[in-house]
């Protein structure tokens, strides 16, 4: 008979880890918080609205604000798993717009095809963090660092 090995939960400490922890914070909002003040272009706005988005004047730039306040929540680990749940929002959002399945031009069909999957993968992230949140050397966590 196997015996099942019994773990013991150890308090969260910072390690070697931490440090790869906060990179990939940084790495993964800093799409979304570079990205947010493009929402408050016409440009931006204009592209949205030919693509069916309703109300594309106001949907553009409040989806700007939640990229912004999700991005920034992750990156400093404050209230991280709500930001992660601000992020899903937004990619569940705008994912749909590319629409490489209806685009007859191959480069663009590649292209939004990527942009479609660079998303679905972000969502993946981002619905990791709701569940795990900010990790070390964030806000959420400054009790690990205090001791």
């Amino acid at each position: 008979m196997a015996s099942i090995a019994h773990t013991v939960p150890v308090k969260s400490t910072v390690s070697l880890r931490s440090p790869v922890v906060l990179f990939g914070r940084l790495l993964f909002s800093l799409i979304f918080v570079m990205a947010a003040f493009n929402h408050f272009s016409g440009q931006t706005i204009a592209f949205a609205a030919s693509q069916g988005v309703p109300a594309a004047s106001l949907l553009v730039p409040a989806s700007g604000v939640i990229a912004l306040l999700g991005g920034l929540s992750i990156l400093l680990g404050y209230k991280a798993k709500f930001g992660g749940w601000l992020i899903a929002i937004f990619l569940l959002g705008v994912t749909p717009m590319h629409k490489f399945w209806g685009i007859a031009d191959p480069m663009m069909h590649q292209i939004q095809m990527i942009m479609f999957l660079k998303n679905l993968s972000m969502l993946g992230g981002a619905l990791l963090i709701t569940q795990f949140g900010a990790g070390p050397f964030s806000l959420d966590n400054r009790a690990a660092l205090q001791d």
